[in-house]
């Protein structure tokens, strides 16, 4: 829209509001990712920050946006000679979820820069980016690699190109502001870190701010000029007084009293690493220039923590993000004795003319399991009707499991497959744009021709038809798809424990080789998807851990329930590959002909050639080995839960046969 919703206007959300101004205060806080469930205004809100940054001069021309003051002596469009500029709006780039590695860092013509001798730079959006905001929605479902590059550049404030020795750098300081909803998947713990706040947002349970939402976003619907005219003053304000903190920031001091309190603080939360404390002291600093003091107080530090250390502090996937604010008071005030012990300033952070206040730390979303109603089926001699939920043993690592052949699925760490990154395995002709140069195969296809080119000196004449494109094998993810019997010949306490512990385990390695992953359960007399097939590790943990147990074993139903749920995600994403883990004793029972059935179901899976692995939960000195006879017939393998660890000595002994063995052959 040319007329965006007005900042002032967004109602509550006075965290989100604060973090982006702070930001837009002092740069190099590092950024927010917001976190929330769809529809709380994060979108809208960071849209409507661009309009409050003050205008940029930059060099008339110049694609990267440099400052006539002190232009970067290395800009691909220079050098510029320092001088008077054209001032322009600062601008909010968004990144969209599908964008390639070009369109992020720029494009560099290796056709015309081996033809022609050319360097020929096509600037990306870390360009466009320069000087103003990096919207990145959704950051949790970009992939890895650009969300490496994008937070690298963000460190580093410069975006580097290469491609086979052709290289160009540029300067790319920019406001990152990335949002998500944790129930689409987490970003990696080392990527969470690099963001420098977080906020929690969730829609309003009053009423009265309910209706005040509507009323607002209908009126800006019905004539958003004039909606926006109404709250110009107060945009007027928030702007002016940007600039005013902005001037005041290096005044600001941090004394010896709030670094201690710092520093005490993400030490008594067990944060990794040294950013924290940076950030803490950077968005203190900010913190006090908003204010329009020239002083860091207590209440500084405070607000900063809430801020900036909550995404820090997860110890592990399954760790919802938040503070202990409790704890941090106490922490506070133990290492308050040096810091500055003034009255808070009534004109303060978000104090007086709506804006932002910072009385109240991010607060996390309520999360309750949801019940499951008992189902249907007569209790059988290993099992009693419905039992309450178990808890899962501890996690352990597990051996890598992966889907066989070669596949071209979205990048991860799981399946080999054909990617963008990796290692260089052969090379083809290039289809469209060329991207990554094989330069060997490339020499080769353009020697044998240098005669007929009128080639006869040293020196390689190249042409357009010899450029050869590099075919790289990488890793992929894939859908990890749980088939659990929770029965009731599973419902012996210890035993499922165990068998919670061991996908649990699974469930983290989903996590971290960055799989989909989806559950399907069954007991009684049916099978239920307990979670369709997503990026939230955590949400599966959450079913797993309320998964109550009982009845009959009706494994059919199982297998044919997840026969069905992976014919539908191949409609949704055919690149992706299935990867079915059955968690079970092999037993079924109920209904006619169980076993047979249940057979004709897992010959279902071995037509479709889809990759399977059973994890034998049998136990007792007499086993009937109906796991192992249920994977064969699935076309797959079978694991006991002791061998599914990466170092159990089963493991380690089938390891050192496989090895001997190939080395005899």
């Amino acid at each position: 829209m040319s007329t965006p919703f007005p900042f002032t206007a967004v109602v509550g959300q006075d965290d989100l509001r604060l973090a982006l101004l702070l930001n837009a205060v002092s740069p190099a806080v590092g950024g927010v990712l917001v976190r929330g469930e769809k529809g709380t205004a994060k979108s809208t809100a960071v849209r409507a920050l661009s309009a409050l940054l003050p205008e940029v001069d930059v060099v008339s021309g110049c694609r990267f946006s440099c400052d006539p003051g002190s232009p970067d002596p290395g800009c691909p469009d220079g050098p510029h000679e320092a001088g008077a500029g054209a001032p322009r709006p600062a601008r909010m780039v968004e990144l969209p979820v599908g964008a390639s590695e070009d369109r992020l860092v720029g494009a560099l013509d290796i056709e015309r820069a081996l033809a022609e001798g050319v360097k020929a730079f096509e600037p990306g959006l870390l360009a466009d980016a320069h000087r103003g905001i990096l919207y990145v929605d959704e950051v949790n479902l970009l992939h890895d690699h650009l969300v490496d590059l994008l937070l690298d550049a963000a460190a580093m404030g410069a975006s580097y190109v290469e491609r086979e020795g052709v290289s160009v750098r540029h300067a790319a300081r920019f406001l990152l502001v990335g949002t998500m909803n944790p129930e689409e998947g987490e970003l990696r713990p080392q990527l969470l870190d690099r963001f420098g706040l977080t906020v929690e947002v969730a829609a309003s349970r009053e009423p009265d701010q309910r209706v005040e939402v509507v009323r607002r976003r209908l009126a800006y619907d019905d004539d958003p000029a004039g909606f926006a005219a109404r709250w110009a003053g107060e945009e007027a304000a928030v702007r002016a007084r940007i600039v005013a903190a902005r001037a005041l920031l290096p005044s600001v001091r941090l004394g010896d009293g709030a670094l201690r309190q710092i520093a005490a603080t993400c030490a008594a939360f067990e944060v990794d690493g040294m950013r924290a404390d940076i950030v803490m002291a950077r968005t203190a600093t900010a913190l006090a220039a908003w204010a329009g003091r020239t002083e860091v107080l207590a209440e500084d530090v405070r607000q900063a923590a809430l801020l900036a250390l909550p995404h820090r502090r997860r110890r592990n996937p399954f760790d919802a993000p938040g503070l202990d604010e409790d704890k941090l008071d106490e922490t506070l005030e133990e290492f308050g004795g040096s810091a500055e012990d003034e009255d808070p300033d009534p004109d303060g952070p978000g104090g007086g003319g709506g804006q932002p206040t910072p009385d109240s730390g991010p607060q996390g979303g309520d999360t309750s399991a949801r019940p499951e109603a008992g189902e249907g089926g007569e209790p059988q001699a290993s099992g009693s009707a419905e039992q309450s939920a178990v808890r899962a043993a501890e996690p352990f690592r597990t051996k890598a499991l992966s889907v066989p052949g070669i596949g071209q699925g979205a990048a991860g760490r799981r399946s080999r497959a054909r990617t963008e990154h990796g290692r260089t395995t052969g090379s083809r002709r290039p289809r469209g744009t060329l991207t990554k140069l094989h330069l060997a195969a490339t020499v080769q296809a353009a020697a044998p021709h240098q005669r007929a080119r009128g080639r006869s000196g040293p020196g390689l004449l190249v042409r357009r038809d010899d450029l050869r494109q590099a075919v790289r094998e990488g890793r992929e993810s894939n859908l990890v798809l749980f088939v659990v019997d929770a029965s009731g010949s599973m419902a012996a306490r210890q035993r499922m424990g165990a068998v919670k512990g061991a996908v649990l385990s699974l469930l983290l390695d989903a996590y971290q080789r960055r799989d989909k992953v989806g559950l399907v359960t069954f007991r009684g007399s049916a099978a239920e998807v307990a979670l369709p097939p997503t990026s939230s590790v955590d949400a599966a943990a959450a079913r797993l851990e309320s998964l109550p147990t009982g009845g009959r074993t009706p494994l059919a139903a199982g297998l044919l329930k997840a026969h069905e749920v992976l014919r539908v995600e191949r409609l949704r994403d055919a690149a992706r590959r299935p990867l079915l883990v059955v968690v079970t004793d092999g037993r079924a029972t109920g209904g006619p002909e169980p076993l047979p059935l249940a057979s004709r179901a897992a010959g279902l899976f071995a037509a479709g050639g889809v990759a399977s692995v059973v994890v034998d939960c049998e136990s007792g000195p007499v086993r009937l080995g109906l796991a192992g006879k249920l994977a064969g017939e699935l076309g797959g393998t079978a694991v006991t839960l002791d061998e599914l660890r990466a170092d159990s000595i089963a493991g380690l002994v089938k390891d050192v046969v496989k090895d001997v063995q190939r080395r005899a052959a």
